[in-house]
């Protein structure tokens, strides 16, 4: 389990010196006199961390101790990230997971609805830029697929609080990553 961690750690940070690379630099064309733009969107997308189950009629839980935990962990999992924008769905569990985030990069939560997944507000926004969407089991992979234009990913499972999506688009082309970080 440790190397699996491991292993998915050491792909982030190199996923992210890469991006930061291609960021900070720009190619000339032959005639070495214009920029190439290089359109770099990187998405990341988690889903809230672990909430309180005890009352089955809260529609609006909070995070449980566990799951606040998980919401740090990840803040310093992605502390190498700098993000641009931070966004979570208008519920409790995703704000909290999304805080963290959030204050190590000096942004407010940015909310969005979850029945309009990129629309052309949120594109226009979020062009150009290293955005955080912290959702749920069904949004998380559903905000992807929409980004990838496929239905590549599923519904996650309700336990599965520790899938990381990495959706890239340079000048068009789409890549995507999906880890465990557990």
């Amino acid at each position: 389990m440790a190397f699996k961690f491991t292993r998915h750690l050491f792909f982030l940070v190199i996923l992210t010196t890469i991006y930061g690379c291609a960021q900070n630099h720009s190619e000339l064309s032959s005639d070495t006199t214009q920029p190439i733009s290089k359109d770099i969107t990187t998405y990341y997308f988690i889903r809230h961390a672990e909430k309180d189950r005890s009352n089955p009629n809260n529609s609006d839980p909070s995070l449980t101790e566990q799951g606040l935990k998980r919401a740090e962990k990840w803040a310093n999992t992605l502390k190498n990230v700098d993000f641009d924008a931070i966004y979570s769905s208008d519920y409790t569990r995703t704000k909290q997971t999304a805080q963290p985030l959030a204050n190590q990069n000096n942004l407010e939560i940015q909310l969005y609805d979850a029945k309009n997944l990129n629309d052309e507000k949120f594109q226009k926004e979020t062009t150009g830029k290293t955005v955080m969407v912290v959702g749920h089991s069904n949004t998380t992979p559903q905000f992807a697929n929409a980004l990838l234009g496929e239905e590549k990913y599923s519904e996650m499972d309700d336990s599965d609080n520790a899938g990381l999506y990495i959706v890239t688009i340079i000048n068009g082309e789409r890549s995507t990553q999906l880890l465990s970080i557990d």
